[in-house]
């Protein structure tokens, strides 16, 4: 899920199309995972005249919490620190291009961690705060 992640943070030193790629990948991923657990209430609500409807939330609510917390707001916000890095490391060093260039990517690849469980409760919060409210389920993110 954080494939893209990690081609932001090689975008100075791969090919575009590569990046791209990391994108296709994590979407693949949200993809699956909206489509898994599609499949889980499926199964969970076979009986339930409200099978199609429930079905539908957790699909749509996948798709739109992993879309937000592992697609686009951390590939914004390891695009932004990576630029804003490499930029700062041509104004304040002398270092050669290509050790900025390696120093931004393992800037990058360092704040994966890091970002990830704020990003997470800040999704969750928004969702809870409007999505959620729209179809009443209010509460964890869905599970990986």
């Amino acid at each position: 899920g954080y494939a893209n992640e990690v081609g932001e943070s090689f975008r100075a030193i791969v090919p575009v199309a590569a990046v791209w790629a990391s994108y296709g990948v994590a979407t693949a991923y949200v993809t699956a995972d909206a489509v898994d657990k599609g499949r889980r209430a499926a199964a969970v609500h076979a009986q339930d005249p409200g099978k199609a409807r429930r079905v539908g939330v957790a699909v749509a609510d996948t798709f739109v919490w992993q879309g937000l917390a592992s697609v686009a707001i951390p590939g914004f916000t390891i695009n932004r620190l990576c630029a804003a890095s490499l930029a700062l490391l041509a104004s304040f060093t002398r270092w050669p291009l290509p050790v900025r260039k390696w120093t931004t990517t393992a800037l990058g690849l360092a704040a994966i961690p890091v970002i990830i469980t704020p990003i997470d409760r800040t999704v969750d919060f928004l969702m809870d705060s409007s999505i959620r409210k729209l179809y009443g389920t209010e509460g964890e993110p869905p599970s990986a």
